[in-house]
């Protein structure tokens, strides 16, 4: 037979309607659009980006210095370059007010610029005055602006005075918002903004304190940025300027995006793998209920081939139906939802149909039906035409043709190298891949152990009917315990995993606050400020521990003189500046693992020491040339020695340290920490920046809830994504349900026959569910910390520590969401009288 006489027959299989195929449908759809509308959402956050990147960046292009200003020669080539040009200096201060019982401080991003400032968009006030109004000030003091909870944290209002070192200064308005503020990243502190000309004199800007300048410049109307930038690199060379431009104008944000996009895509894809095992057995249950059909149309001369397709072009017009409702939602949800989105999101977004996610989505849709459905399909070349009974099917062969396993793994590794494509990160597709094919795999084994354990329990529940009526119910393979197992198993397993990577993380960073971390890091002290900041603490009985170090910050351009990007990639150490110190000896805390120190009085080539960690990771070796770039001068050092630095305890720690001839000369600051115990850390911070006021203090456990409260963000957004996969579950267990129904009447009807009371069975129905439920919730456990642990240790190297709050609720939703399904369809078969049953069944 033809390939036209199989649509034929599925034409006129499909005039039945979508009776059995609403789970199918419902899961597919929701899967795909998850994908879609995360997707979606990217792409107009993307296009927000592009269309607003000159706005976001303050300029059409920016040029960045680390803790200097530009030079004469630097200037007069922007000046040359742009036809407008704004400098802006970036760094972090401590604002200071009287108080009742004494001056009161809190960290602020200080924000100092010039009065061509800002070239793109405008700085919104309250009240409504002119930037340049309120930073000029009044009682003839320079003015300043400061965001509202800054200015609640201080108790500060309009026409209040403060302090940025020794500079007072008057605050003229709240700052509401600011053009360029996506462009600045992340902050340890609320925004001050003020005029550079007003902190000549604080003391904070002083040769080899903590700050960056940034350049930006309007540039002529017919510029091409791609040549500019060149030009620019040629220029600047060796001078350890970092380019920006309009084309990507909040680079960090934009990044943040594509990787927390693509990780709640495979986060969707997690969902539709659930909803994937919803779909094979929703055509599991349609064919099995097709099963005297097919051997009819064998019987009349079907050969297999025609047989398979007719059903497979069934499956696939009903797939392309469900791809479509999942599309339509992922791609109008967003649409629909675009005020709030644009009020919640950070950044610019430009909310529209864009075709990109909606093909992804719709190419992940496709691969899943056919992964899902394609075994399913091939067990109808089972059916005979001589076995016209109803159970064909279900005996027939685990595994189809090798020609069918081949080609799903074929479509395996096809999804899998398109999500790597699509999501952009190899790894974590593997990863994400791996773990679902491994929990599947667990999912099936543990369903298969829950009904033999189940069968075996039988035999020990004699004398209870109410268990053993379950227990039998779940030991018998057509009662679906493994959908449930499978789908809820699954879902419950994402939403675990997040839950225990997301504690995880959230214990790397606070869980041992109180015994590893310090209470303060301070920066920008300068070196005679050393003694006496030293005497304040070392007299103290509070302060257990002080360590102190020169600090300078240099970026790595060359690596044997090659570009250190062509050499050791995107390594997270060649992302900007690092902070490089120097020591005649090892630091206390230190162990070399490779390699000798410089001697004490070692003045020859400079020569360096690198975490070992990060040089095995960036394949340095000992003898290898790195040059650093510090306040706009090449260092070349040969790396001597690797070491131990452990980033973890939220100490000191540097990536690399010289010998101090290599930087004679250079101006710089120093740092410290100070481990004190908490209730003396105001009187600490209060002395210390009384008597050193151009010092900042920042207060570890400040810093530790401002990072904990983007994670709780991302933790939210992935969360979402889970529940996704958990309501897909759970449409998976109302299917699985919905299809034991008519088992459970007849099983209703022949135990009240036997004499028992409907109160009896509904707990029997109920145990069962219960029993099922406490599985699928304690594999899901299993596979869900099995997961996080992978994730911690491999991917965030972090260490690993089950969340048992989290875990518990886990076990019981499995227990709940399984027992309410279960219920809902266990009612209407008590309902129905036996007698009626039994005579339908003759």
């Amino acid at each position: 037979m033809s390939l036209r006489m199989a649509g034929r027959l599925a034409r006129r299989e499909l005039r039945g309607g979508l009776s059995g195929f609403r789970i199918f449908l419902a899961c597919l759809a929701l899967g795909v659009a998850a994908i879609a509308a995360v997707g979606s959402v990217r792409q107009a956050i993307q296009a927000g980006l592009a269309q607003e990147g000159a706005s976001l960046l303050g300029g059409d292009a920016e040029l960045e210095f680390t803790y200097r200003f530009a030079d004469e020669a630097e200037r007069a080539w922007m000046q040359q370059t742009s036809v407008q040009m704004s400098e802006v200096v970036d760094f972090r201060s401590m604002a200071v007010v009287p108080g009742a019982t004494g001056p009161e401080r809190a960290l602020t991003q200080v924000k100092s610029v010039d009065n061509a400032y800002p070239l793109v968009g405008s700085v919104r006030l309250e009240p409504e005055i002119p930037l340049e109004d309120a930073l000029n000030g009044s009682f003839g003091l320079p003015g300043a602006v400061m965001e509202p909870v800054l200015m609640d944290r201080l108790g500060l209002s309009v026409g209040d005075r403060f302090s940025l070192g020794t500079q007072e200064l008057i605050l003229t308005a709240a700052l509401l918002d600011e053009p360029d503020s996506a462009a600045d990243g992340f902050g340890l502190g609320p925004r001050t903004l003020v005029r550079t000309e007003a902190l000549q004199a604080s003391g904070l800007l002083e040769p080899g304190t903590l700050f960056s300048t940034k350049y930006r410049m309007i540039l002529p109307r017919n510029a091409d940025l791609s040549d500019v930038s060149a030009r620019a690199d040629a220029a600047f060379e060796g001078t350890g300027m970092r380019w920006t431009d309009a084309r990507n104008g909040a680079p960090g944000i934009s990044e943040f995006v594509n990787r927390l996009s693509a990780f709640l895509v495979l986060v969707g894809l997690s969902g539709l793998a659930v909803g994937g095992i919803g779909v094979s057995a929703a055509v599991r249950a349609y064919l099995a209920q097709k099963t005297e059909t097919v051997a009819t149309l064998r019987t009349l001369g079907a050969d297999r081939a025609t047989i398979f397709q007719t059903y497979m072009i069934q499956i696939g017009v009903l797939s392309v139906l469900g791809i479509a409702i999942g599309l339509t939602l992922g791609g109008l949800a967003p649409l629909v939802l675009a005020p709030l989105l644009e009020s919640q999101l950070p950044v610019p977004a430009v909310f529209s149909l864009y075709p990109q996610p909606l093909i992804e989505a719709a190419i992940y849709g496709l691969l899943t039906a056919f992964l899902f459905t394609l075994w399913p399909l091939a067990r109808t070349e089972d059916v005979r035409a001589a076995t016209l009974f109803r159970d064909a099917l279900s005996s027939a062969r685990p595994f189809p043709r090798l020609i069918y396993v081949v080609a799903t793994g074929a479509g395996l590794l096809l999804l899998i190298a398109l999500a790597s494509w699509f999501s952009g990160s190899t790894r974590l597709t593997v990863w994400t891949g791996g773990g679902l094919v491994g929990a599947l795999a667990l999912l099936t084994l543990a369903a298969y152990a829950i009904r033999k354990l189940a069968r075996a329990g039988t035999s020990l529940a004699r004398g209870r009917p109410t268990v053993r009526w379950a227990l039998s119910a779940i030991s018998d393979p057509r009662e679906g315990a493994g959908s449930v197992v499978l789908s809820l198993g699954l879902g419950l397993s994402v939403l675990a995993a997040v839950g225990q990577i997301d504690g995880t993380l959230r214990n790397a960073i606070s869980g041992n606050l109180p015994d590893v971390a310090p209470s303060y890091f301070f920066v920008d002290i300068q070196k005679d400020q050393m003694p006496g900041f030293t005497e304040r603490l070392q007299s103290d009985p509070a302060v257990s521990r002080i360590e102190s170090a020169p600090m300078l910050r240099g970026i790595i351009t060359q690596i044997n003189g090659q570009p250190a990007q062509d050499v050791a990639g995107d390594h997270w150490v060649l992302e900007g500046d690092r902070g490089v110190t120097y020591s005649v000896q090892p630091p206390p805390n230190a162990r070399l693992t490779a390699g000798e120190w410089w001697a004490e009085d070692y003045a020859g080539a400079p020569q360096v020491s690198f975490a070992a960690e990060e040089a095995e990771e960036m394949g340095l070796n000992l003898g290898d040339q790195l040059t650093v770039n510090i306040l706009g001068r090449d260092i070349t050092a040969e790396l001597t020695s690797l070491r131990e630095v452990d980033f973890s305890t939220a100490g000191m720690g540097f990536v690399m340290s010289m010998n101090p001839s290599a930087l004679a000369g250079a101006p710089h600051s120093f740092i410290a920490t100070v481990y004190a115990e908490e209730q003396a850390e105001a009187a600490i911070l209060r002395d210390l920046a009384g008597q050193f006021p151009n010092i900042t203090a920042i207060r570890v456990r400040d810093a530790i809830d401002r990072v904990s409260g983007l994670l709780a963000g991302i933790a939210a957004a992935t969360s979402y994504g889970a529940g996704v996969s958990l309501l897909t579950g759970f449409l998976v267990l109302i299917g699985a349900a919905a299809a034991g129904e008519p088992a459970r009447r007849y099983e209703a009807a022949i135990l009240r026959t036997l004499g028992a009371d409907r109160g009896s069975i509904l707990r029997s129905f109920g145990l069962r569910s219960v029993l099922l439920g406490a599985a699928a919730g304690c594999v899901a456990l299993f596979v869900g910390i099995l997961g996080g642990w992978a994730v911690a240790t491999y991917i965030f190297d972090t260490e690993f520590t089950v969340i048992w709050s989290s875990a518990f609720g886990i076990v019981l939703a499995g227990i709940g969401v399984t027992l309410c399904a279960g219920l809902a369809f266990a009612l209407r078969p008590l309902s129905v009288r036996p007698a009626r049953i039994l005579r339908a069944s003759d």
